[in-house]
């Protein structure tokens, strides 16, 4: 199974349906992704943890409203989908045999809105276990692209890997633009990304402070960032990155979102 890196940007995307990125995860099946999975693990850039950490609930996750100021009607929405503990205890164990001597377990925890706004469009059912694995801030791209490539096996065990963050992300140099323009910064740092990823030059994104122009402003703090590198690492070093969809709000935020193959 293939992995993802969905661009989730404004928590106003599970609300406003002239949101490109919005349709186009509400046509995930229809876009070519029919495949449903046994269950989902999310790498949710809104998770940071001092070392990973994931959740295990049996039973009904809990919707995570970690957004504030926005409109009413947002935090009435749900996404009741399943735990996924025995994903939990898999995931903690490749983890630590890769050399990560820690791991600890959320018994409690349910999902963000990092992962349960697009999986309310791309699964609405909320029928398929979930679980979630946290970021380290702390660390760098190489050590979550190691992370990821702990966990490549759950790919032939049907497991959806996704990393969820966002292709740009500084919420201080947002803009309300008549004209809608990218930031020439934003544009820059979006296309490197790009052609970083489509020509495999993982190791490049790997080292992105030193290699991106403008890595520091497209991401002031990288949690939203190493959920890509995990999704990278579980794929491998021989998949072949393609774009899946391109779209920009507020002159700086990207939606850029890529499938990783091995195929």
């Amino acid at each position: 199974m293939d992995t993802f890196y969905i661009s989730h940007g404004s928590p106003t995307l599970s609300i406003d349906e002239t949101i490109p990125a919005g349709q186009f995860l509400r046509s995930w099946k229809q876009n070519g992704f029919p495949q449903k999975p046994n269950s989902i693990l999310v790498i949710s850039g809104h998770w940071d943890t001092s070392v990973p950490t994931v959740n295990s609930v049996s039973g009904t996750l809990s919707t995570i409203y970690d957004f504030y100021g926005f409109p009413k009607s947002m935090y009435k929405l749900k996404y009741p989908a399943p735990g996924a503990p025995a994903l939990a205890s898999r995931v903690k164990d490749l983890i630590t045999a890769a050399g990560i001597p820690r791991v600890d377990v959320d018994p409690a925890r349910g999902l963000d809105h990092g992962a349960w706004v697009p999986l309310m469009f791309m699964y609405p059912e909320a029928d398929i276990p979930v679980c979630q694995l946290s970021v380290q801030t702390g660390r760098d791209g190489r050590y979550h692209f190691d992370m990821g490539k702990a966990l490549a096996p759950l790919r032939e065990e049907g497991v959806l890997i996704v990393g969820s963050g966002s292709a740009t992300h500084n919420l201080r140099d947002l803009r309300n633009t008549v004209d809608e323009a990218v930031a020439p910064w934003a544009l820059e740092f979006d296309t490197w990304l790009k052609e970083a990823l489509t020509q495999g030059k993982y190791e490049d994104v790997n080292r992105w402070e030193e290699k991106a122009p403008h890595g520091k402003r497209a991401h002031p703090w990288p949690d939203h960032f190493y959920p890509l590198h995990v999704a990278i690492g579980a794929a491998g070093a021989d998949s072949k990155a393609k774009v899946i969809h391109e779209s920009w709000q507020l002159g700086t935020l990207s939606y850029a979102s890529y499938q990783f193959s091995t195929n």
